[in-house]
């Protein structure tokens, strides 16, 4: 719920954005009547909020995933987790460069989890498209996106930003079915297809339901869609070729979901809510180093081609029932939930270079041979619950509104499979850590109680105040304070400040937190020490004492909602993140030349400062404009190393004409910036020879959404217009870690009744 950060934003805004209907006069010429919009119209880009519409999405439909939309809004990128460029085609929702790990995904106000069980690397990364494409964008009613101090209030996980996605209610009965296809100009981009719909209504006058489907599926990319790396030299002088770099996998999508709504008294509704997804690939032979592997052992003549295999797969289930009330002195919301991921893909190594690559399984069914097409599943739950309670009051001689909060979450995770690395018998003792995975608990839990409150004050016809305090306990790492304070003046009717600061956290994950997660490196993958790489081997391991991230996130904005339907703001957000979690540097059994032992550690700080933007308004009665920017001022780690691949700015924009009540033509276009590349290795702290950076390029998207009846809406266009491919040509030492797709054409069609 984020109610009181947007009756904050709100507080400011006083002029409607433009919008027009037609009426038809008594000698039928067409005239043109402005349009007061709702507040909520008002709010779409604001300082710290951006809201994304049903109508937006229409205008520019999303392939797959609405990370594809949410990246367009300002202060937020698609990147991974570190700096290593890894998975480099699965990038996932950043907000204000935090990354990934930092951006909590909500639907309808309940948190999601499911990318929390795929195992994190040693260098940061997992092998997940994230948790952003469990709800089919044909089911969206909008998406708010809240960013900095304002986040802080919803917990662990929130330090970036929260993205929230609202679901279609519908208040009468009546139903939709929706398809989307998407062909790209290259037969060597894959296919888009879906197929989707919702049907829900009144069943009685005190019952009523949802009911929705959905099924995609997007083919993966060819294996030689990015260009042959060029051979190099060993120390030996022998010529050693390089296996090219994957393009993006494909993926299969199958979701199911429905909602029992009770009106069980006056101002009182208890929802019923159960959903099924699942998520499939397509194997492109992605690997963790980008490099294409399409079998478990390329020494092996007989091993299997998993190319167009489905080599993981992801089931989530979740059950919830939602509470919500009106009283004479209040409202509140509160839910409880469970989530169930279970998380089943072919094996992978644990260890050294081919840590996360596909492998031979080791004898699991007694037959004496290794298994290459076993799969293994960690099974991960998450129960949440939440009560919010939201009051009217005078504080002192201020009219307030006063939320008080309560939350729980615990997650539970069944993993006998990323356990599985060995441990040398002279660590036993000082890790306490068996030597035998099979000796070790696969079980790992951890929860944290959250209690907040936050009050919106009207101090004065100008200035509102928002002050907030959450208290967190884990049961790991034991107590949190995230205080917050945000403030709005509006100098007048036209002229709008915010400023606000608050310390946000984020809890370890079971990874990192489990002693029993070893990683073992034979030497390759030891640390480099005074400029020297240590002897291996080198173990690193879960750490049961680490304590939360912790950022202080700042900001300053001014908006100006003008005549004529100019709405523009500017923000400078600066944010300083402390106790990051990575893979260790500090020898835990000092003196040891061999089974050197690492952990999992709070390692340092980082700086994260930049400004972002947005411009609309009208252009004569026919025409709008609109524009943000992102401008990444400063990213880095106490090291001098970016904190994760993101462009030096971002610059989005759109024109939409209008040209019948019926039709609407939008031009779109986004510029990245410059995106520079990590010079040391973040997981041992080498120099890399030589980096290279992926230079700025604009994409351009043309679009049109025809109303052909009350009940018809089609949608077609083509994606990047001019055909702007971007390949993908670096493994680990440069910013090329993604392919951006060429000129497609789509088309959606969308049936109501």
């Amino acid at each position: 719920m984020s109610s009181t950060a947007l009756s904050l934003l709100l507080a400011g805004s006083s002029t409607a954005v433009w919008a027009q209907d037609s009426v038809e006069s008594d000698d039928d010429v067409v005239v043109l009547e402005q349009v007061v919009l709702t507040a909520e119209e008002q709010v779409k880009q604001s300082l710290g909020v951006s809201q994304i519409t049903e109508e937006d999405i229409e205008k520019q439909p999303v392939t797959n995933d609405i990370s594809e939309i949410v990246r367009k809004m300002p202060g937020v990128n698609l990147t991974g987790a570190t700096a290593t460029g890894q998975r480099g085609n699965q990038r996932q929702i950043d907000i204000r460069g935090m990354g990934p790990e930092n951006t909590l995904i909500l639907i309808d106000g309940k948190p999601v989890m499911s990318r929390n069980s795929v195992k994190m690397s040693r260098g940061g990364e997992r092998d997940t498209r994230g948790d952003s494409n469990w709800v089919p964008a044909e089911m969206i009613e909008r998406i708010e996106v809240i960013r900095g101090p304002a986040a802080a209030r919803y917990g662990s996980g929130a330090s970036g930003g929260v993205v929230n996605i609202i679901t279609k209610r519908p208040e009468t009965f009546s139903g939709q079915i929706g398809m989307h296809l998407e062909y790209p100009e290259s037969s060597k981009e894959g296919d888009t297809r879906r197929l989707n719909f919702l049907i829900g209504g009144p069943i009685s006058e005190t019952l009523s339901f949802r009911l929705f489907g959905n099924i995609n599926k997007t083919d993966r990319d060819a294996t030689d869609i990015n260009p042959d790396p060029e051979p190099y030299y060993d120390e030996d002088g022998e010529l050693v070729d390089l296996d090219p770099l994957a393009g993006s996998e494909g993926v299969r999508n199958k979701d199911i979901g429905g909602l029992l709504s009770w009106d069980v008294a006056p101002g009182h509704v208890i929802d019923f809510e159960g959903n099924f997804s699942r998520q499939g690939n397509i194997y492109a032979g992605d690997s963790r180093n980008g490099r294409i592997q399409d079998t478990p052992s390329s020494s092996d003549e007989n091993a299997p081609n998993l190319l167009d295999e489905e080599t993981n797969r992801t089931y989530r289930r979740a059950l919830s029932v939602t509470h919500r009330g009106e009283y004479d002195f209040g409202e509140s919301n509160s839910y409880l939930q469970w989530e169930n991921t279970r998380n089943t893909r072919l094996c992978s190594g644990t260890a050294g270079g081919g840590e996360d690559n596909i492998t031979y399984c080791v004898d699991t069914d007694g037959d004496g041979e290794n298994d290459a097409t076993k799969f293994g599943t960690i099974e991960l739950d998450n129960v949440t619950a939440k009560t919010e309670w939201i009051l009217p009051m005078q504080l002192g001689t201020k009219n307030s509104r006063v939320t008080f909060g309560a939350e729980y979450r615990g997650e539970f995770m069944d993993d006998a499979i990323s356990i599985r690395g060995g441990l040398d018998d002279s660590l036993v003792d000082d890790t306490g850590v068996p030597a035998d995975s099979a000796d070790r608990d696969p079980e790992s839990d951890q929860y944290t109680i959250g209690l907040y409150a936050e009050a919106n004050i009207e101090w004065n016809d100008k200035l509102t105040l928002t002050p907030g305090l959450r208290f967190d306990y884990n049961d790991n790492f034991g107590n949190n304070w995230s205080p917050s304070l945000n403030a709005t003046y509006q100098f007048n009717d036209e002229w709008t400040m915010k400023v606000g600061i608050a310390r946000a956290f984020k809890t370890p994950n079971l990874f990192q937190l489990n002693p029993n997660f070893v990683y073992v490196t034979r030497g390759n993958g030891c640390p480099w020490i005074d400029g020297a790489q240590v002897d291996g081997p080198c173990y690193v391991l879960g750490n049961e004492d680490l304590e939360a991230e912790t950022s202080l996130n700042k900001e300053i904005g001014i908006a100006y909602t003008g005549r004529n339907g100019i709405n523009a703001s500017l923000t400078y957000f600066h944010n300083d993140y402390k106790n990051r979690i990575g893979s260790g540097f500090y020898q835990y059994n000092e003196g040891a030349t061999t089974n050197r032992l690492y952990r999992w550690e709070n390692q340092g700080k980082a700086t994260i400062s930049g400004l972002e933007g947005n411009f609309s308004t009208q252009i004569g009665e026919r025409f709008a404009f609109n524009a943000n920017f992102t401008k990444m001022i400063k990213s880095e780690k106490d090291d001098g190393q970016p904190l994760s691949l993101v462009p030096d700015y971002t610059v989005n924009a759109a024109f939409d004409w209008y040209a019948t009540n019926d039709v609407t033509v939008t031009l779109s276009a986004t510029h990245y910036g410059e995106i520079d590349a990590a010079s040391i290795n973040s997981t041992t702290g080498s120099e890399f020879e030589e980096t290279t950076k992926r230079g700025g390029y604009t994409l351009f998207n043309l679009g049109t959404v025809w109303n052909v009846t009350d009940t018809v809406r089609l949608s077609g266009g083509v994606t990047n217009l001019f055909d702007k491919t971007i390949l993908r040509t670096d493994s680990g030492t440069g910013a090329n870690t993604y392919n951006e797709p060429g000129r497609a054409f789509y088309m959606s069609l969308n049936k109501t009744f």
